[in-house]
């Protein structure tokens, strides 16, 4: 039993198994981040063009708001061409976390539009202009929010569909762009008909206060990616349910443990099983648990430790780290 024992130990090492399922095409996702840019320049032209003609700092709020969009759409495009390098000898994990960056940049700059858009609001508050030309400019602007619309939404479709943070990123705040020239749109047309001068800048107020929403939201994600935040409820299920069948044959599990970095998803574990099984045994066993978690999570890297059940060292790191790391092994 001891020398059974000390065999599983030594099959013990840290095992790793990347995805057999669909490869997620890293370099293919830049095409939406010049797309992204493209939608930014245009809308850009044409809601800086709305609000020359009409003087709405409604209309100037959604401007700024695309220039963000166009920091956001370059900052994305850089972080996917980082996130598609391959894992090298300096970064063994890839480089997945790029992405992290990427959005949490474009919250920051959302973050700041919104104080932008805030002072020139207040500024048109104390100080309101009459609007002019209004029925050309709104036209102008619906036609900008159209096309940021049919590219959020073929964005974010690429973004589910690639478990990809920047891009899901850009097309939400493409979205919120949307609802905001919508609510533009909205407070211009009160304007128009109330003469109510001051409606337009107190739009803009809550324009700004939307921005900033969506804009904590993405930091907030992009900093729970960086700190290795645990994969989904709906994920780590899926991965104890493909478990629970070995578990009915007396094989044991602890130690679960995953985390996000971009679009590649982890998870590692340790596997308990009789001391008298042989290194092969133990070893086919790992492949089943491993394909089989994979199979649950297409898109994982999978790392299994394996350990006897009849050595009570082998509950020692059921926490994070070993409760008593310096114990000898019996002989």
């Amino acid at each position: 039993a001891a020398e059974a024992i000390a065999l599983l130990r030594g099959l013990g090492e840290r095992r790793g198994s990347v995805s057999n399922g669909p490869d997620v095409n890293r370099p293919s996702l830049t095409r939406f981040a010049w797309l992204s840019i493209a939608a930014a320049l245009v809308t850009i032209a044409l809601k800086t063009t709305a609000y020359l003609i009409t003087g709405s700092v409604g209309l100037l709020s959604d401007a700024v708001e695309s220039l963000v969009n166009l920091a956001g759409g370059i900052m994305a495009l850089a972080m996917l061409k980082i996130a598609a390098r391959p894992a090298d000898e300096d970064h063994a994990y890839g480089h997945g976390k790029a992405e992290y960056f990427s959005s949490g940049v474009e919250g920051g700059l959302i973050l700041v539009a919104a104080v932008s858009i805030a002072i020139a609001a207040v500024q048109r508050l104390l100080t309101p202009k009459p609007l002019e030309a209004v029925g050309f400019g709104l036209l102008v602007s619906v036609a900008a929010s159209i096309v940021n619309l049919v590219v959020a939404l073929l964005i974010l479709r690429a973004g589910r569909k690639h478990n990809s943070i920047t891009l899901e990123a850009n097309a939400r705040h493409l979205l919120t762009d949307v609802w905001t020239s919508i609510g533009v749109i909205v407070g211009v047309g009160l304007v128009v008909l109330t003469s109510w001068n001051w409606l337009d800048p107190v739009v803009a107020l809550l324009v700004a206060a939307n921005i900033v929403h969506t804009g904590v939201s993405i930091v907030r994600r992009s900093i729970s990616g960086l700190m290795d935040i645990s994969l989904s409820a709906e994920d780590m299920a899926a991965v104890r349910q493909a478990m629970k069948a070995y578990e009915q044959t007396g094989v044991q599990f602890h130690a679960l443990r995953s985390r996000q970095a971009g679009a590649r998803k982890f998870v590692s574990t340790h596997v308990l099983v009789p001391g008298d099984w042989t290194v092969q045994h133990g070893h086919e066993l790992l492949d089943k648990i491993e394909a089989d978690i994979r199979r649950a999570l297409p898109d994982a890297v999978v790392f299994t430790h394996l350990e006897s059940l009849d050595d009570p060292a082998s509950w020692d790191d059921e926490t994070f780290e070993r409760e008593n790391p310096t114990r000898q092994s019996p002989s």
